[in-house]
């Protein structure tokens, strides 16, 4: 089942599809259901994503199409017949949408992490935005990043991560991990009885090993953005 404001949502994207063709923006999304940050409209959109009532088009950020419609969500000002329901049926065609521009994301910036020691993660009180393109479905936040342990891997002292919140891994990805509930730092992940490893892309760093309780995974690697100076 869908929430209010996945219903409301999809009922607004489909009818400014049949309106323009075009899917609308994340700023007209939040202002249409009245939220206070696109990041509530991000998520909306990837719950909607994972039950299969939209998907997003590849390499285009704004662009948006509707798979199909809960049952109750009828645009226009008549319901169709049976015959005609839109549920589980092929789409009407829509005009081709220009080439949109890239929608922006804030996510919560959480301070600086390490790639190299330790170090503690500092929650901040800010954000910073995000190309939508370059997260998936999710809650995502971003760490700054501090030290050169991870640059084998392409991860330098200044990138900021993009981080998918989660509790869990497979090995081999690379991971927030949380040590001993105060220090945070940013490694590939290994597991090996009983014991967590947190591994360097640096052969200038050995390998941080744990007891498994002392470790928490507290998301992993979505992605990175690079400032040049």
């Amino acid at each position: 089942m869908l929430t209010a404001k996945q219903h409301e949502l999809i009922r607004f994207i489909q009818q400014r599809l049949e309106d323009t063709g075009i899917s609308p923006s994340f700023e007209e999304m939040k202002e249409a259901l009245d939220l206070k940050s696109k990041s509530g409209v991000h998520r909306l959109i990837s719950a909607l994503e994972e039950r299969g009532f939209i998907r997003r088009l590849p390499n285009r950020a704004r662009a948006l199409e509707v798979v199909k419609l809960p049952e109750d969500a009828v645009t226009g000002s008549e319901k169709p017949s049976a015959a005609n329901d839109l549920v589980g049926a092929a789409m009407p065609t829509k005009t081709v949408a220009p080439e949109p521009a890239n929608d922006i994301i804030d996510v919560p910036l959480h301070g600086r992490i390490a790639a190299g020691a330790p170090i503690e993660a500092i929650e901040g009180q800010s954000s910073m935005p995000v190309p939508a393109a370059l997260l998936g479905p999710g809650e995502h936040y971003a760490l700054e990043v501090s030290g050169d342990s991870m640059i084998e891997a392409g991860i330098f002292d200044g990138d900021f991560a993009l981080v998918k919140r989660t509790d869990s891994a497979r090995d081999g990805e690379i991971v927030v991990a949380l040590v001993d509930n105060e220090e945070a730092t940013l490694k590939y992940l290994r597991k090996d009885a009983g014991r967590v490893i947190l591994d360097p892309a640096n052969g200038a760093y050995d390998p941080q090993v744990y007891d498994a309780h002392r470790v928490q995974v507290q998301g992993k690697l979505a992605g990175l953005l690079r400032r040049y100076h």
